[in-house]
């Protein structure tokens, strides 16, 4: 065997046997020092001291127990480092779960810090789901658990969200650096107000959404819908809203982990190549970052050869000369004269979005889409609208937006539908387009239609009226008498709409007015055949109204 990994299984097997500390409770009489550990029942996850990267420094963590690589997936004191190995967890005599650095006299580093009423039999246990649980012995009460208080990592089961009863609000925040656990500058957390949705913050600045909820994903991550090994569960309701997930293999191993650069990253564990394997990840993209094409814009990362920013329906851009040396952070702003409560207004439907923030949305979950567009257009600050659940024919629930639209961006073959409300000058606009829905584009097509069949008759009137009034000044005597000079007998030029030839033209056009070319005679004279070859000085465009008068 290659001496590397004999090391690490060596090392491996002394963190399973070591002081014979396969236990996976601390109870009152039972603590453990630095270099000690406690697994769980299934040996799935170890929990006890580390040092991380290339620091000195100790802390007390959960890591994956059966994989070398260690993976540390939660915290006690990341923001209280303990010089030396002096560590020491322990339940007091409160009842509570306490870190020490060396003399336990000493003030804690870390601690549960919870009300416990009985200090009867208190123990805390390490669960093969990762999670730290402080319970009474033989009791369901549970006083504490590590997954309310999370670090950087989602484990399965764990959920992030609200409660609304306690104002208990779990959430991820990134590390400051490999070496250094310490709460860093990224939190990713759900937002409550209007439609509840998860978004990736820097500071206090949105970085990232996940967009709303669909009824089965979030908007915003297309690699939810062909996850084959997870299910999720996302509560919305008086007493919490929170998102869960869970693996359909319990052998299977799975985080979703918020690192320090600002990317959310969604891992498992590929155990033929023993590595971990990144199923998806956000902020790949220019169109991730919130807000980047600015507002009322929509941020397409398909258009390669183009600007990825484009201004949503009834919208230009507000800043025109950055627009277009592809600077989007201005957004856009409401057409000139594209007032937003006239007759006849409708909307077009911008397809496979993440639809715009829904944290100022206002919700009405008994409507469905037909009636969210009637709800929308009845009042005159709604500027665009959506279902709340898209995942049903008819949509579940109605949001309506009253500001402006922000960080909207195109998938393939995710995302929702968008409704922005605009003018009847823009719908004949989107129609031509094809961007309006089949009923709206049948509509405009049938009244145009019969727009230019009218016109068209009419045009055809007029034509034909206007060939009868040529033929009867061409059979009238008045043609013969015309000069050469186009005049009149009165000496004033005529004003007619077919061109005058002088008398040389037609003779020649008629052969000298051969006998052979006569057809016949009436009350004004003689008529006489044209023959077509003659009139070479006749242009041919006009020679079409001609050969009708003097062709049979």
């Amino acid at each position: 065997m290659n001496p590397v990994k004999w090391l690490l299984y060596t090392l491996l097997l002394f963190n399973l046997f070591q002081f014979s500390t396969s236990i996976d409770t601390i109870t009152e009489n039972r603590s453990i020092r630095d270099g000690e550990i406690i697994l769980s029942g299934g040996k799935v996850f170890a929990l006890g001291f580390f040092s991380p990267g290339n620091s000195a420094k100790r802390y007390l963590g959960i890591w994956y127990n059966q994989i070398l690589e260690k993976t540390i997936v939660w915290v006690a004191n990341r923001d209280h480092p303990i010089s030396g190995r002096s560590g020491i967890l322990s339940i007091n005599g409160q009842g509570n779960l306490v870190l020490f650095q060396g003399n336990q006299s000493t003030l804690p580093v870390w601690s549960t810090n919870v009300l416990v009423t009985s200090l009867n039999d208190t123990v805390a246990q390490l669960l093969d789901s990762g999670n730290l649980v402080l319970s009474q012995n033989g009791s369901e009460n549970m006083l504490w658990q590590s997954f309310d208080y999370p670090t950087d990592t989602m484990l399965p089961f764990m959920k992030l969200g609200l409660d609304r009863k306690t104002g208990l609000n779990r959430f991820l925040s990134s590390w400051k650096s490999p070496d250094d656990p310490g709460t860093g500058n990224y939190s990713y957390r759900i937002d409550p107000t209007g439609f509840p949705q998860l978004s990736l913050y820097k500071g206090s600045d949105k970085w990232w959404r996940t967009g709303s909820w669909t009824g089965k994903r979030w908007s915003g991550v297309p690699e939810m819908a062909i996850d084959p090994v997870s299910n999720y569960n996302f509560v919305n309701n008086q007493d919490e809203v929170s998102i869960m997930f869970v693996v359909t293999d319990p052998t299977i191993l799975s985080r979703i982990v918020v690192n320090e650069s600002g990317m959310q990253q969604r891992f498992t564990w590929n155990r033929h190549e023993n590595k971990w394997f990144r199923f998806w990840s956000a902020l790949k993209e220019q169109c991730d970052y919130y807000n980047h094409c600015g507002p009322n814009s929509n941020c397409n990362p398909y258009r390669s050869d183009v600007f990825e920013c484009t201004c949503l329906p009834g919208y230009e851009p507000k800043y025109p000369r950055e627009w277009y040396l592809r600077d989007g952070s201005g957004g856009c702003q409401r057409k000139l004269g594209m007032s937003t409560c006239q007759n006849k207004e409708g909307s077009v439907k911008v397809a496979r979005v993440k639809v715009p923030d829904t944290s100022v949305t206002c919700v009405d979950m008994s409507l469905d889409l037909n009636e969210c567009e009637i709800k929308c257009l009845s009042n005159c600050s709604c500027i665009a609208y959506t279902s709340a659940y898209s995942e049903s024919n008819s949509g579940i629930g109605c949001l309506t937006y009253h500001g402006d639209l922000m960080d909207t961006r195109t998938y393939t073959n995710a995302g929702q539908d968008l409704y922005v409300r605009v003018n009847v000058a823009e719908l004949a606009l989107h129609a031509k387009n094809g961007s309006l829905g089949k009923k709206k584009i049948v509509a405009i097509v049938i009244s145009s239609s019969v727009a230019i069949l009218l016109l068209v008759a009419l045009v055809y009137g007029f034509y034909r009226r206007k060939i009868k009034v040529s033929i009867s000044t061409f059979t009238s005597s008045t043609f013969l008498d015309v000069s050469l000079s186009g005049k009149d007998q009165d000496g004033n030029r005529r004003n007619t709409d077919l061109p005058l030839f002088d008398f040389s033209t037609i003779a020649a056009a008629t052969n000298n007015f051969s006998i052979e070319n006569k057809l016949g005679e009436g009350g004004f004279g003689s008529v006489y055949k044209v023959v077509i070859s003659l009139l070479k000085s006749l242009d041919l465009n006009l020679f079409s109204e001609l050969s009708c008068l003097f062709l049979t």
